[in-house]
């Protein structure tokens, strides 16, 4: 479902697969809520990045939200737990370092 080469993740919510698309909307969107992008990275790289901020990238780059709301967005990264979580985080956070080459 997802292409990694394009940057993109999936996140299961409820179940159902969701992809995740860090387009540039997507992520000026993101920054807008969160900050910097760069210091949302750093937060990542020393552990201190919060569910909130999870969950709030995760919903600005679902590429169809559908029904989905934005605590079930977060309920299924808490459902999932961090760890589970950590992998489409990283996919993201890994493109918005890098680019789209």
């Amino acid at each position: 479902m997802s292409n990694p080469v394009r940057g993109e993740a999936t996140l299961t919510v409820a179940g159902e697969a969701h992809l995740l698309r860090p387009s540039f909307d997507a992520l000026v969107r993101a920054e807008e809520e969160l900050g910097s992008l760069f210091a949302l990275v750093d937060r990542a790289g020393e552990g201190q990045l919060r569910l909130a901020e999870i969950a709030g990238l995760f919903w600005h780059c679902l590429a169809d939200r559908g029904e989905l709301t934005r605590a079930a967005v977060g309920q299924a990264v808490l459902d999932q737990g961090l760890a589970a979580s950590t992998q489409p985080l990283r996919v993201l956070l890994g493109e918005i370092l890098k680019g789209a080459g």
